[in-house]
Formats: structure tokens, sequence, C-alpha cells
């Protein structure tokens, strides 16, 4: 239903993709549950989740695949699907990207990147498609096949092919997951570049923090098909507004406690909890908030159980006496701590937060 504020956001956001209140449902399942969200011109936007949070079918509303059951898509100030508009995803100037990229293995590398210009004469069509292939530095490989190509090359004749048509805005599914990881951290390097040289507004799908944190200026971290707290990579993983937005982006130490008077005490010490009810409460400490031997001195003993070498990092389990689970640690250089080892241990409160112990309640 259209209505004064709904325009005025229509009016002010030329230039954006806006979703208003979108849902989707699947007979009785609910795939997609009252999402709201924009993007600015050249912004990359990461829909972060688990699988089945709904991630794919948001991407697929927007793209035109599927019709939502309920609210709006305004695409450049113009509504793409609502009520009693649907135009059809051939007309919304939208880029798709998908993760098993989808190149037709019969026609050329070329010819792949010219499907998406059938609309336009052939020499104009070539020109912008050898242009594209270019971009991505496989001007050179226009007459191969794609299964001739790597699997980074492969992403990146999808992308062209993706891009070569000048979308409004480009959708990208999963894109890097089929990389293995070296390659999968120099392609998305690439590809973010390339978004950014372009001037390109984009919507990337990923179910992995650290991508999400690596590629988008913000990320919408979605459960059960909505979104449950958007902002910068620093504002979801330092402030998380919940349990589950916290457990995201890191593997805690979680110990059961009491709040009283906005105090916190565990085995490992006390902890500010302002601004929380007295009540049962969930201490969640970073592993790498425990300080092993640290100058100015700890507050709680601790024994070494066992250290596995991870590279950059050792991770480090250790036993508190007086606490039901061991405690895991991410340490640097830490060669000479070995099991059975005793310690003393700090925390830093800065990697300290703390939610009701009903995890559907939000931090305030």
């Amino acid at each position: 239903m259209h209505d004064a504020a709904s325009d005025e956001i229509r009016s002010r956001c030329k230039g954006f993709l806006v979703v208003e209140t979108l849902r989707h449902t699947y007979g009785a399942l609910t795939a997609i549950d009252d999402v709201s969200l924009d993007v600015a011109p050249g912004e990359i936007l990461c829909l972060l989740g688990s699988s089945g949070c709904g991630k794919t079918t948001l991407l697929r509303l927007l793209a035109g695949v599927e019709q939502p059951s309920g609210g709006r898509i305004l695409l450049d100030g113009r509504e793409v699907a609502g009520p009693k508009i649907f135009v059809p995803p051939e007309q919304r100037n939208i880029g798709l990207v998908f993760q098993d990229y989808a190149l037709f293995p019969h026609m050329s590398v070329l010819d792949n990147v010219l499907f998406g210009l059938r609309h336009m004469p052939r020499a104009k069509a070539q020109d912008l498609a050898r242009r594209g292939l270019a971009r991505v530095g496989l001007a050179h490989y226009a007459d191969k096949y794609p299964q001739l190509l790597s699997g980074g090359e492969q992403q990146r004749v999808a992308l062209a092919r993706a891009l070569a048509p000048r979308p409004s805005l480009l959708l990208m599914d999963e894109p890097f997951s089929n990389l293995d990881q070296r390659l999968r951290e120099q392609v998305r390097e690439e590809t973010v570049a390339l978004l950014r040289e372009e001037g390109m507004s984009a919507i990337v799908v990923t179910h992995d923090p650290e991508e999400a944190m690596q590629i988008a200026d913000r990320i919408a971290l979605m459960r059960k098909g909505a979104i449950v707290q958007s902002g910068a990579a620093e504002d979801l993983y330092f402030r998380p507004q919940s349990l589950f937005a916290a457990r995201f982006f890191c593997d805690f130490n979680e110990i059961n406690a009491i709040v009283d008077n906005g105090r916190v005490t565990t085995p490992l010490g006390t902890f500010d909890a302002s601004g929380l009810q007295d009540g049962p409460c969930i201490v969640c400490i970073r592993p790498q908030a425990l300080q092993f031997d640290p100058p100015g001195g700890g507050a709680t003993p601790a024994t070494i159980t066992a250290r596995r070498f991870l590279g950059r990092v050792d991770r480090i389990k250790l036993r508190v006496e007086g606490m039901e689970h061991e405690l895991h640690a991410r340490l640097r250089d830490a060669r000479a701590y070995r099991p059975g080892q005793a310690i003393v241990l700090g925390v830093d409160a800065k990697d300290v937060v703390i939610f009701p112990q009903d995890t559907n309640q939000t931090l305030a």
C-alpha cells in the first residue's frame, strides 16, 4: 500500500535499491519475513547467514526470478515489484553471477559474454564484450571454451558477462565458494577492485563472516528470513545486538553467570554489565581476550591441556578450577607453552560481551 512516507523514501533514494517490508512465502513456510534494506550507488552489501536463512531467496526476488508475496522493491527510483507491479527480470537492468557461474560449455568465452547483449547490434555487442573481457584480464581467452579455463578464470568470465550490459545493480550468489582458499582470496580481491573501479552497486551472498568483512561496505545478517542486524563489519563484530549475531562472528568462551547491580562475577573475574537487568546472563569472552601471564598480574590460575599450531596463531585449551567446560584461547607465538603447564590468566575486557540468558533478547 502506498503512503506518504514510502513516496518520500522513493523520491529521496534516486539511484538506490530500496526494499520495503518484503515478504515471501511458500505455502505455510515464510522464506522472507518483513525485510527492509537499501543499497547506495557504488555500495557493496553482503547478505550473510547460514544455509536456509533466506539469502538466495531474497536475491531471487530482487532479480525478478520470483514475485514477492508482499512489500515493494524500487530500483533507481522505479518500482519493479509491488502490490500491483511486477517488472520481469530482463527489464530490471540487474546483473547476476551464480555460484556455479552458469557458463555455456558449447559457447566460446566471447559468446558467453555476448549472450547478455543479444538485444544490441552485433558490432556494438562485440565491442562491449571484448572490452568486458579486457577488464577482467581475459581478452586473450575470447576464443577458448569455458571448460579449458581454471575455476578463477571461469568466475571472471561470469563477472564480465554480468557487467557487460552495464547493470544498475550486480547480484552475486556465493561467487567464490567453488574456489580453493588461495585462489578465492585472489579472485575476491580482483572482483572487489573491479566493482570499485566501475562504481558498481552490488549485493553479495555469503555464509562466511570473514569473507563478508573483507568485501562489504555494510553487512546484513539474516536468520529465518529476517535481517537481525545490519551495519559495518566493526559494528556487527564489536557491538552485536544479540547472542545470535555475536556467535556468528566468533567462537566465544561462554560462561553462565548472574547480573547483580550492573556487575557480573565469574571465575575469570568481574565484568561491567551496566544496562542489563539483574538476573541470569551469558558472558561471552573472545579467545583472543585471554592473556597468559600478563605483566600486570593475572587473577585466575589455569592449566594448559592442549596446544595446536594453526600457522598464524596457536589454539590452546585451558582448564580453570570451578569451570565446567575448558576454555580455548588463540595466541601468537605460543611455542613456550606446553600441555600440563600452569599459568595465570588475565582477560581483556574490551573483548567481552554479555547477554541476558533469554537469547531472544538483544542488547539495549
